[in-house]
């Protein structure tokens, strides 16, 4: 019955952890004691476009009683580039930041918009336990960058049914964010820095909710299947975003002919998500596919793979490997023709498009004391897309519309308990 406690708590906290990731949440190393902190930074860095830098500290207070408070505080440092929207074309295009400042793209490249921003994050969640069998967990979040601030709740119910063999969890969790983008809201499908714009702050509010079994199968085995919907409404545009504008038959852009993009005001999300856990004589083998959908067009399947290597007593290596690919949502476009009507919803941002990303990498833990744990972790990440989409016309089929990012990503982290 032990080897079965200790696979109960990992599923909990991974059902947590789940529930967590909409208001960016993460689960504190857990040695037992009456505290713990663990300070972590992590460095993801696309080749020649964004680059993040995050520190990040986490506390947690265990009140022995099955109460625990815990607390996260993050600040990310981004800079670099991100991609317009705009599509490569045989001429250099000449772009305005709201701000007034003009940047270029050469002959062939995508549009790349630099920029510089930090972002301040804090997340609180609280476990009660409220029965022998029945706990709540109550959490709170609130961020702030330049241009955007969010604040959000969750509340999650968690029973232990049939001898504490199957745990059922229901969740759920609002946020409400706003929007003020810099040089105001541009209206969608209206001709780059034109003066059409509206107020300068605009709001997007989610709710969301979550339901999840998870099953001891055999003192070696667990089993969990959650299904998760989201709701959003209000501002979902991406205000800097932009489409090109190109010749039907040559497919050039000319200079300055690029409109705003715009999509749709609500959005249903849907997915599915199995995982499991087994335990082999000294190592522990951990998989999961997830299956997502939503109203927009976008549906995508991810299997995410590790394992969990028991190098000595105070030594663990865990590689992990992840493949993700998703369709196009109905209104992406590469451009939008000259002298067509103008659709009702477009955007050209890649990340609605069809693309797939495979991460391969490994996590090594080391255990430095009673109660410390060094950690460390490296990933190559690979996303791609459709570079020459049937779409293209004219000069479009010269480039490639949607080169591959190639992405690094290091996290290293201390843990310690203190009794």
């Amino acid at each position: 019955m032990q080897l079965g406690s200790v696979f109960r708590s990992r599923l909990r906290a991974a059902t947590c952890t789940l529930l967590a990731v909409t208001a960016g949440g993460a689960m504190a190393a857990d040695f037992g004691t009456k505290w713990t902190f663990e300070g972590a930074s992590l460095l993801y860095s696309e080749n020649k476009r964004t680059s993040v830098f995050e520190p990040l500290l986490i506390v947690k207070r265990d009140y022995g009683d099955g109460q625990t408070l815990q607390g996260k505080f993050v600040f990310d440092a981004m800079t670099g580039a991100s991609p317009t929207g705009a599509a490569a074309t045989n001429k250099v295009q000449t772009f305005t930041t709201p701000s007034g400042n003009r940047y270029q793209a050469q002959t062939g490249e995508v549009p790349l918009r630099h920029f510089q921003d930090q972002r301040a994050s804090a997340d609180i969640n609280w476990t009660k336990p409220l029965s022998r069998k029945l706990r709540t967990e109550l959490g709170g979040h609130a961020s702030a960058e330049t241009d955007y601030a969010s604040l959000g709740a969750t509340a999650t119910m968690i029973g232990d049914f049939n001898q504490k063999l199957t745990t059922l969890t229901i969740g759920g969790g609002a946020n409400d964010d706003r929007i003020t983008p810099v040089g105001g809201v541009p209206v969608g499908l209206t001709r780059v820095n034109s003066l059409d714009h509206e107020e300068t702050t605009l709001s997007k509010n989610i709710v969301d909710g979550m339901i999840g079994v998870t099953q001891i199968l055999t003192p070696r085995w667990l089993a969990q299947l959650n299904y998760s919907y989201a709701a959003e409404h209000g501002y979902l545009t991406e205000p800097y975003k932009v489409i090109s504008v190109v010749d039907p038959i040559t497919g050039e852009t000319a200079s300055g002919d690029y409109v705003y993009e715009k999509r749709p005001d609500q959005r249903a999300r849907q997915s599915v998500m199995f995982s499991s856990a087994y335990h082999l004589k000294y190592d522990v083998l951990h998989i999961s596919y997830r299956r997502y959908w939503d109203d927009w067009g976008i549906a995508s399947n991810t299997i995410d793979l590790k394992y969990d290597l028991q190098l000595s007593d105070k030594v663990y290596l865990e590689p992990h490997w992840r493949s993700y690919h998703q369709t196009a949502a109905d209104f992406y476009v590469y451009g939008l023709p000259r002298g067509a009507p103008l659709p009702e919803f477009a955007s050209a941002d890649y990340r609605f498009g069809d693309l797939t990303t495979q991460t391969i990498g490994a996590k090594i833990g080391i255990q430095t004391g009673e109660y410390q744990q060094f950690t460390a972790r490296i990933e190559y990440m690979r996303q791609s897309g459709n570079e020459h989409p049937d779409e293209a016309v004219g000069v479009q089929r010269d480039f490639s519309l949607f080169p591959p990012i190639d992405i690094l990503i290091m996290q290293v982290g201390y843990s310690i308990g203190l009794p």
